[in-house]
């Protein structure tokens, strides 16, 4: 287990990738143009949530989950995205290859909920 940052909500200690599970789901949770002196950071996916999940919107979403990711998040090669829905809660579900120190070459998997839960 490798310390690398603070959990947001707790400010206690977390691993490596717990910070990259909390990153991703800030940069996917975090609207383009609302960071102040930041404007590019975050994802085009909030506001996609909410429109209904067709073949168009699907793409969409891959697209803004993926480029968001390749931009912000150095730590990680996505090589899958997966949208989930049960009921009101809508889920995105990832496989990527880590980028980083000793865990280079190491395949993870990321859930983060997106609708329907905290």
């Amino acid at each position: 287990m490798n310390y690398l940052g603070l959990t947001a909500a707790t400010g206690r200690r977390i691993t490596d990738i717990e910070h990259i599970r909390q990153s991703v789901r800030d940069i996917l949770l975090t609207p383009v143009g609302s960071r102040v002196m930041r404007r590019e950071y975050g994802s085009l996916l909030p506001t996609l949530i909410d429109q209904p999940l067709h073949g168009a919107t699907l793409l969409r979403a891959y697209a803004a989950t993926v480029m968001a990711l390749t931009r912000w998040e150095p730590r990680l090669r996505i090589t899958r995205v997966q949208f989930a829905v049960e009921g009101p809660q809508l889920t995105i579900d990832m496989q990527a290859v880590r980028n980083d120190g000793l865990r280079a070459g190491t395949a993870t998997n990321i859930t983060i909920p997106l609708r329907g839960a905290a």
